[in-house]
């Protein structure tokens, strides 16, 4: 990938100082991760507005629910490994239970800490969380969604999860591009197979379209950035008017985006279907983007599977 890359985090960051700005009721709650968070001039303007929990994610996400109860718009900031896999029952009792307005920000998801290994990689996050009620689940694709859906997070009274990932990916949507939680945005047209993919893999089904269209064969591509809910109609769409979909994600193959389609798909739609992750096994350690390439989620992959749709009978 030659286009230059950014770190959403650092979009995100940026938009979390411009709404606290603007509302004092926003406060930020981290688990002891205020530099991996980004927190660290949110900490430095408002220090009262910042509440450091230390390394007890349940306990974080206790508080956060009780600051909503008293009229706060909490930000939680955490790995999301951390975040969804040690609080996940307060994030379905304390928050979504109790329809908390309190916005959870699963950081550095998907295999972003590369070398750390499976026990800092989070490809279970939308597994886990988009079964709950209530609570809406979102990834990005670059840095102006990702200041987008920050912006919307604030004003919506109800709870959020945003996967925000440190590994960098180029600018791909507009600015005022705007979004809206189970609404599809159309990358490319095309009639041949339709790729579905969702944050750090969005500029990667693109490349593979890119690829693809070289070849002569037009892809559709969409940025599914809303797991819960889900854009039904752009998926039945893609399953009646192309040769088949293929979905991309940093993220497990069982119970994430790639099932979320399916589910679509077998119910209403039925078309052919390829589902690209990490093929339900721990991942090894290595950086981000070698363990993307590890599990076949290359540019160069991603356009196989979708010629292989094509070509399939």
């Amino acid at each position: 990938m030659n286009a230059e890359v950014h770190d959403c985090r650092d979009a995100f960051a940026a938009e979390l100082l411009r709404l606290a700005e603007e509302n004092p009721d926003i406060v930020a709650v981290c688990n002891d991760s205020v530099g991996s968070s980004k927190l660290g001039e949110f900490q430095k303007r408002w220090p009262e507005r910042l509440v450091n929990i230390g390394i007890a994610e349940q306990n974080m996400v206790g508080v956060a629910a009780g600051l909503a109860n008293g009229g706060k718009i909490p930000f939680v900031c955490a790995a999301s490994c951390f975040l969804t896999g040690r609080a996940l029952e307060q994030i379905k009792v304390d928050i979504a239970y109790s329809n908390a307005n309190v916005k959870l920000c699963g950081m550095s998801s998907g295999m972003a800490y590369g070398e750390l290994g499976p026990t800092h990689h989070s490809i279970e996050d939308f597994a886990w969380t988009r079964v709950i009620p209530n609570l809406t689940v979102a990834a990005p694709a670059d840095r102006a969604e990702t200041t987008q859906a920050v912006r919307w997070a604030a004003q919506y009274a109800g709870p959020v999860f945003l996967r925000l990932s440190r590994m960098g990916v180029p600018d791909i949507l507009p600015p005022d591009q705007g979004f809206t939680p189970g609404q599809a945005v159309q990358l490319r047209e095309g009639a041949a197979v339709t790729f579905i993919a969702n944050g750090t893999l969005v500029c990667r089904a693109l490349e593979a379209a890119d690829i693809l269209r070289r070849e002569g064969l037009s892809c559709r591509v969409l940025n599914m950035s809303t797991v819960r809910p889900l854009d039904r109609e752009a998926v039945e769409k893609a399953a009646s008017e192309t040769r088949g979909i293929v979905t991309c994600e940093e993220h497990s193959i069982y119970g994430g985006l790639g099932g979320a389609v399916a589910e679509v798909v077998a119910t209403s739609r039925p078309c052919k279907m390829r589902i690209m992750g990490v093929p339900g096994r721990f991942a090894p350690t290595g950086s981000a983007s070698w363990l993307l390439d590890y599990f076949g989620l290359s540019p160069a992959k991603i356009a196989a599977a979708g010629r292989g749709l094509v070509r399939s009978r």
